[in-house]
């Protein structure tokens, strides 16, 4: 069992972490300054100038979609990738995904923001060569965004059989109807394709019947019905949208990997994807603990700083074993996902699904309440932070079903069944 990152891993890692700080915050908060300053009629959802201009500078340093995994970037590392166009185990991408976590921008700034990553992965490792060509090489360019849509508003979404949109093959196309919602990406510009989980044949096996099809922004019948607020943040310029289809007809060659594969595709896309979104939840998790810190060495209360009391010393250690050990727990998950495949680290990413957002919330819990009523505004990144990993123990499946794969595969080792 080994954790450590590669020489160019632990280099990356120092660039990417050096660039949140020196160049990524400062335009978080001027930026974070001019929205609670906005005018009615300003626009949230375009991206501002300076945030290009960031990624210009990410890409021009090799910072540039770090995600790519090992053994599936092909020639797009090359073209779109880092300096040597190597792609990153897992354990290697880990550590750079926790840098990140630092700054709501910075995933992005860097080309390797959910859920444009997965979407990428999904591509990279089941795409055709006609569908790399038209979604996945621009997406990997920064020119276009990409959502996806799994959820819907009809059915409890945490078992992903329910599914009940529609993707029907008719001839050489498929037809697409019905709702999602917490379609993530689809509300930025830029977006121009969407990768939509749909029910293809009811006939079929219980994990043979959904389809993952890639349907573009503009085809007819894709209509956006409202931007949905996670307790009133609405996550701009990305977003996450209600989305209706009706009669939406695309090519059969859109259907990724083939009818029916839907949830292969899934095992494949989610297994990184939960180690990029815990290692980021312990990013956001340093940052609120150095917030807190700050805060409570700064300020004083009954002739003492604020840090000394009510127990804020012992709570100040909780944050960092709780940290400390999540982290090499997510790395565990990770070797193994390098080592055994998803199959094999099930309980792994599951565990760290769920340990991450919560160790995450419960951090910035103790850092919104050592900044008093501060924490609960807008002029600290706090709220915001909370609610991204309040979030996030519902995202790619709720806390109860994690818990529950976890049990499953231990109660296994006694001979238990399913």
């Amino acid at each position: 069992m080994d954790f450590s990152p590669s020489p160019r891993a632990a280099e990356l890692t120092h660039e990417v972490r050096a660039f949140v700080t020196d160049e990524v915050l400062p335009v978080e908060e001027a930026l974070h300054r001019r929205r609670r300053e906005a005018r009615p009629g300003d626009d949230p959802w375009q991206v501002p100038a300076e945030v290009d201009a960031l990624r210009r500078e990410a890409r021009s340093r090799g910072l540039w979609n770090l995600f790519l995994p090992a053994g599936h970037e092909g020639p797009y590392a090359e073209r779109f990738g880092t300096r040597d166009g190597v792609g990153l185990r897992n354990v290697d991408y880990a550590p750079i995904a926790e840098a990140t976590g630092w700054s709501f921008l910075a995933p992005y700034v860097i080309n390797s923001n959910a859920p444009d990553s997965g979407n990428a992965e999904v591509l990279l490792r089941y795409g055709s060569e006609e569908q790399k060509s038209r979604w996945l090489e621009p997406l990997l360019a920064g020119d276009i965004r990409s959502a996806f849509a799994m959820t819907e508003p009809g059915v409890a979404s945490s078992d992903a059989t329910n599914m009940q949109l529609t993707a029907v093959v008719d001839g050489d196309e498929v037809v697409i109807n019905g709702r999602k919602w917490w379609t993530t990406g689809i509300g930025h510009p830029d977006c121009a394709v969407l990768i939509v989980m749909g029910l293809t044949d009811p006939q079929a096996s219980k994990y043979a019947r959904h389809s993952m099809v890639l349907v573009p922004r503009d085809a007819p019948g894709v209509q956006v019905e409202r931007m949905l607020d996670t307790m009133g943040f609405l996550d701009e310029p990305f977003g996450h949208g209600e989305v209706s289809f009706t009669d939406v007809r695309v090519p059969l060659a859109n259907v990724i990997a083939g009818p029916g594969r839907a949830f292969e595709i899934a095992q494949g896309r989610l297994g990184p994807g939960r180690v990029h979104h815990a290692m980021r939840m312990v990013g956001l998790a340093e940052r609120a603990l150095h917030l807190a810190c700050e805060r409570g060495l700064s300020r004083t209360a009954f002739g003492k700083p604020i840090i000394n009391l009510g127990g804020n010393r012992e709570r100040v250690a909780e944050a960092r074993i709780a940290i400390d050990s999540t982290r090499l727990l997510i790395l565990d998950a990770a070797w193994k996902l390098d080592t055994v495949g998803p199959l094999g680290a099930l309980s792994e990413v599951s565990a760290i699904k769920v340990a991450a957002p919560n160790v995450a919330q419960q951090v910035i819990d103790f850092a919104m309440q050592i900044h008093g009523g501060a924490g609960l505004s807008s002029d600290f990144p706090l709220s915001g932070a909370w609610t991204a990993a309040r979030a996030v123990r519902l995202a790619d499946g709720p806390d109860e079903v994690h818990k529950n794969v976890v049990a499953r595969v231990e109660l296994g080792k006694h001979g238990a069944s399913r």
